[in-house]
């Protein structure tokens, strides 16, 4: 027998955006359920590489209603965070549902949307926020030769450590943090490239001794609602106190232009030259992870979301959250999140009245 469950609310996706979610749909006495595909609310920091550490002081890193504890000037490893998210997501007030992938979202009509789990248990509701982040949907480009490269090809997104690598010729392309930082980390242990269609651009960490979120933050740019006009999200500087310039400085990693073809053996670099490569990572971004979504209207072909500012054009009650640059240069960040959550929630207005009941 299918099981049923009716809310005023679905969120999917456990993560800082789904939590974000929550709480503001919570605050308005609104029964929500979270549905998360994996074993618990922490979204997908625990697939993250181990040293990863946020780009953002802990001040600035915080989902709406909970400090995160500790030094707020502090830089938090990757594990602090998976540890705030489970304390949030223990008080976020939604019941929510682990181990419950969304198979599809059907929008019927008046009475808002059915979305049916992997099991084959449903959940209707006049509000869906799809919070599902990008994570899985890795980003590979197209470069000529790729499936004749007999050397190991993956994403940044399956980096974990540096020791696999020890001794092996690796190639990461990308300009962005997460790539430069790969890259520096792997150089300390073996022959790196950094391969890129641009130069690195580098912003100081503390300007004028104050970390460059908090002019961020005074100047109003992190608020600012600049993703109307912003068509493709555009690569971030690297945010640097100087060891990842003085590394690509030393050659450590070295920087290059980005290769041209694959071989079987490595990659052809722009003057012609031929280079063997071991492993080639990907630090080349995400799209939207939204395959529930598919047929609905609400995506286009290529399961890019349809919205203004997260709200659907096409389907009445139905949100989107976390998409980078959705209002403002943060939106898909832990300190810039929660105001994403706030003006979504606020202007989600289902097709139909729905009536309000006491949260579980």
């Amino acid at each position: 027998m299918t099981s049923e469950y009716d809310y005023d609310a679905v969120v999917i996706g456990g993560g800082q955006s789904g939590l974000a979610a929550a709480h503001y749909l919570t605050a308005q006495h609104l029964n929500t359920a979270i549905l998360e595909a994996s074993g618990e609310a922490t979204g997908s920091w625990p697939r993250y590489y181990d040293s990863l550490t946020l780009f953002s002081p802990a001040r600035y890193s915080a989902l709406p209603g909970r400090c995160f504890p500790g030094d707020p000037d502090r830089y938090p490893h990757r594990d602090e965070v998976i540890d705030y998210l489970r304390s949030y997501a223990a008080d976020v007030g939604a019941d929510i549902h682990t181990r419950t992938p969304v198979e599809t979202v059907t929008y019927t009509g008046g009475k808002g949307f059915a979305v049916t789990t992997g099991s084959g248990a449903v959940f209707t509701a006049p509000r869906v926020i799809a919070a599902t982040g990008s994570f899985d949907s890795p980003f590979l480009p197209a470069v000529p030769g790729r499936d004749e490269f007999e050397g190991r090809l993956l994403h940044a997104g399956e980096y974990r450590t540096p020791g696999e690598f020890t001794d092996q010729r690796v190639i990461v392309v990308g300009a962005g943090n997460s790539a430069v930082q790969i890259a520096a980390e792997l150089a300390e242990h073996t022959q790196v490239v950094l391969a890129s269609r641009a130069p690195v651009k580098f912003v100081p960490q503390r300007p004028l001794g104050r970390d460059v979120h908090f002019w961020f933050t005074v100047s109003g740019f992190d608020a600012a609602p600049l993703g109307r006009i912003v068509k493709d999200a555009p690569t971030q500087p690297v945010l640097d106190a100087g060891r990842y310039r003085t590394a690509l400085a030393a050659g450590k990693p070295q920087r290059r232009e980005m290769f041209t073809a694959f071989t079987s053996e490595g990659v052809v670099w722009r003057d012609g030259s031929r280079m063997p490569v071991d492993v080639v990572v990907f630090a080349t971004g995400y799209r939207p992870h939204l395959p529930y979504l598919a047929g609905t209207g609400a995506v286009t072909e290529s399961g890019v979301p349809r919205q203004s500012q997260g709200l659907s054009p096409t389907h009445p009650g139905l949100g989107f959250l976390g998409l980078e640059w959705q209002r403002t240069p943060s939106s898909n960040s832990l300190r810039g999140v929660g105001r994403d959550a706030a003006y979504l929630v606020r202007r989600l207005r289902p097709a139909a009245a729905w009536r309000r009941r006491p949260v579980r």
